[in-house]
């Protein structure tokens, strides 16, 4: 590239510099007009909303004043947050205004388009030109797919054809050009080997400017609706769900927001990890939550239990858990609802003030002369509606009671006009009707417990319907009649203490859904669950029973399953596609891993049955080191060496172990000469240089330098912990150390280690 070409590009970014200095500059009084103009509005309908009004007439034009006020606030408040976005776009593109250039000479036009890429798109005010195109447009699509030639792009009108010319690549801080060169690849191995070599962060970057190829197919698929992502270690599919995302809110804006989105996260450490990417491409965050938070939401007041509390209970029975998680037992949940009488529903009294109200032989009276042809959801409401008739009968009837007439009596002025709220003085033929109007809204706040009641199918026990599903359930042969009816006990117990395991909260929770066809949302448009190898099939079909009008995207590693064996990505996603029957299902594999480097990436995928269909990225590193160590006490003194070294580089360190009971363990034979941090399930942020976490809080996390803790023999047996210490080992970035107590774990080959894809150190007593 000539010296003249330079200084043009960077002329071009001295002046968009120049020009988002001016926007920035007049977006701060935007905003603090803004903000000036919110805080009279409040103070206006703060006044307002204070009125003391109690003439009848004023009712109407008072309501009228505090909608128009509540709409006022909105659009205000609204306004505010729209520019303090424009403020932030506008900052993050000074910082680095773009990425790429791509110059095109589209099919039957004459002129060669010169386009920017970045962060977000950025218009000459004076011409109403692009100057800066977002990444997530159509025709920047060539940028990410397209090599130089021949080649397309969507538009309104349909697929444009076009030439690509020249792929330009920058990289740009604080209005300088520090890098420049042009490339046929989707992004050149110079840039990619500089983000890769930079340290880790307690945040997940943002990677627009180096989306490959395969992870800008993800970003953009607009049709699926189940989308299954089945990437290695490192290859990016947490980023490329975070860029998808972004792009799906940029796609389809007019229809669809982040409050429609939800995401599925492993642990409230990542969520934290990733809380800024959507931020930093100028969207708001999705909705973010933990599989045991959903749920215990969905209990109301009962806890469930927590994935790394179902790993660290070694009680557990292997194929009592497989059964419960499988869609052969969500099927057989909905065979015996479908068969259900209304004498086996379990039906309760409704109580009011100590004494029963409807009896439960009553309500199952009710529903068992119902027609036995309708669904399950439709028989319920219609129980529900007969005892809601019924106790309007008895308001009614209430209405001239002595203890109501005597409340009325006591009514203040006001608290008698706010019964009035919502009605005109023509709403009443005469004083009479108003007085028994006001009269039955006093008998209805009394019975409004009973109504409650009613609305929340409190009149119905699913607990004790799941308890006897539980005990018609069909056994397969490897499991033990005795042994199940011990963990039909276990469930009860806990329950009495308003727990609930992980592994019966879908079944339970699907089982009542599915009866009272309630508790759906049907406005979440698209999920998506980060480590699906961890989720159960039971736990994804209840899924999509309540979010039955979302798009599925299922991203995950099935050789990092670290809650149960490792199983064959085409097993995994058969299971998937099983359980999410629909219309446009696809499957796209990321075999290529980033993260670590070559020395690490090949390492790791040694461990793995099929790990040749791992391909490392070419980045050089050191390779990874396992000292033997002869006993305890040498393995503590061999880490602490390890970490002061690593120190002294200025390098931040993770151990990761196999369980919190080594976690704890280590955090306190350390803890007075490195002050660690010792990571747990609540934990959301790393902000000390030496963490120690069990691996199950590491997932879909990487760090600088990795310390593998007790990798033996007697730690990792056999091939049931294979997950796990490949999921230790694929979190490292740029050095991976492994330490062991004599004897090595059987999961480190043999042919990695004539190989030399692994440094040993043995110390003999």
């Amino acid at each position: 590239m000539d010296k003249q070409d330079e200084k043009k590009e960077q002329q071009r970014v001295t002046f968009i510099s120049d020009l988002l200095n001016q926007k920035i500059s007049k977006t701060k009084q935007d905003v603090a007009d803004a903000e000036a103009e919110a805080q009279q509005v409040q103070k206006n309908y703060g006044i307002n909303t204070s009125v003391n009004y109690l003439e009848a007439d004023d009712r109407i034009e008072t309501k009228a004043d505090l909608q128009q006020q509540r709409t006022l606030v909105n659009k205000v408040v609204e306004d505010e947050n729209i520019v303090k976005r424009q403020l932030r776009t506008f900052k993050e593109l000074k910082h680095s205004p773009y990425f790429g250039r791509i110059d095109i000479k589209d099919e039957g036009y004459p002129d060669i388009d010169q386009l920017y890429i970045g962060t977000a798109s950025l218009l000459d005010d004076t011409t109403g030109e692009f100057l800066i195109h977002d990444w997530r447009a159509p025709i920047s699509s060539i940028y990410y797919n397209g090599t130089l030639g021949k080649v397309s792009y969507d538009t309104p009108n349909g697929v444009q054809n076009t030439d690509l010319l020249k792929k330009r690549q920058f990289q740009i801080k604080d209005g300088q050009i520090i890098n420049m060169f042009d490339t046929n690849e989707t992004v050149g191995d110079e840039l990619l080997q500089k983000e890769l070599n930079a340290k880790s962060s307690d945040q997940l970057r943002n990677i627009v400017a180096t989306i490959q190829r395969e992870q800008n197919d993800i970003i953009r698929d607009t049709k699926s609706d189940l989308l299954v992502v089945q990437g290695v270690a490192g290859s990016g599919k947490t980023s490329a769900l975070l860029q998808r995302i972004a792009f799906l809110l940029y796609h389809s804006r007019d229809d669809l927001n982040a409050s429609q989105i939800i995401l599925f996260s492993p642990n409230l450490l990542f969520s934290n990890y990733i809380k800024d990417v959507l931020p930093s491409l100028g969207e708001r965050n999705m909705r973010q939550v933990t599989l045991a938070e959903f749920f215990s939401q969905r209990f109301e007041g009962i806890k469930v239990q927590t994935l790394f509390s179902r790993f660290e209970d070694h009680t557990a029975n292997t194929q009592i858990h497989d059964l419960k998680g499988s869609k052969q037992f969500i099927n057989q949940i909905d065979d015996y609802l479908n068969h259900l009488s209304g004498d086996q529903i379990v039906f309760t009294d409704i109580y009011f003030q100590g004494n029963v109200f409807f009896a439960k032989e009553d309500i199952q009276k009710i529903y068992s002369s119902l027609n036995p042809n309708l669904q399950l959801a439709d028989k319920l409401l219609k129980t529900k509606n007969t005892l809601i008739k019924t106790l309007k009968h008895r308001i009614q009837a209430d209405i001239h009671d002595d203890w109501v007439l005597d409340r009325m009596d006591s009514l203040s002025d006001e608290e008698y006009h706010n019964y009035l709220i919502d009605k005109k003085p023509s709403d009443f033929e005469n004083f009479d009707a108003e007085h028994d109007y006001i009269a039955y809204q006093i008998a209805q706040e009394h019975l409004r417990i009973v109504y409650d009641a009613i609305y929340n199918n409190s009149f119905w026990d699913p607990f004790t319907q799941y308890t006897d599903f539980l005990a018609n359930v069909k056994l397969p042969d490897d499991i033990k009649s005795l042994d199940w009816n011990a963990d039909i006990a276990q469930f009860k117990h806990q329950f009495e203490f308003h727990q609930v395991r992980l592994d019966d909260a879908a079944p339970m929770l699907y089982l009542r859904d599915k009866f009272t066809g309630e508790n759906k949302n049907n406005n979440i448009k698209y999920l998506f669950i980060d480590e699906v190898q961890d989720y159960s099939i039971a736990e994804i079909m209840y899924l999509k029973l309540i979010f039955k009008n979302a798009k599925f995207n299922l991203i995950g590693d099935s050789e990092q399953a670290i809650f149960k064996d490792v199983e064959a990505a085409t097993q995994l996603l058969k299971k998937l596609n099983d359980a999410i029957p629909v219309k446009h299902a696809r499957l796209i594999h990321l075999n290529r891993s980033y993260r670590s480097t070559y020395p690490i990436t090949t390492f790791a995928s040694s461990l793995l049955p099929d790990g040749e269909h791992i391909e490392a990225f070419n980045r050089d590193g050191e390779k990874p080191m396992m000292y033997v160590e002869p006993d305890e006490n040498a393995s503590i003194n061999r880490l602490k060496q390890i970490i002061t070294d690593k120190l002294k580089l200025k390098d931040s360190v993770a151990i990761i172990t196999k369980n919190r009971q080594e976690a704890e363990l280590l955090y306190r034979k350390l803890r007075k000469d490195f002050d660690p941090l010792l990571v747990s399930d609540s934990a959301r942020t790393i902000d000390k240089k030496v963490i120690i976490l069990p691996v199950y809080l590491a997932k879909g996390m990487e760090f600088d330098d990795i310390i593998g803790w007790d990798i033996s023999a007697e730690n990792y047996p056999n091939e049931h912990s294979l997950g796990i210490l490949y999921t230790i080992m694929t979190r490292a970035m740029h050095s991976l150390t492994l330490i062991s107590n004599q004897t090595i774990s059987p999961l480190i080959p043999e042919k990695a280690i004539k190989k030399h894809l692994i440094e040993i150190k043995k110390v003999e007593k």
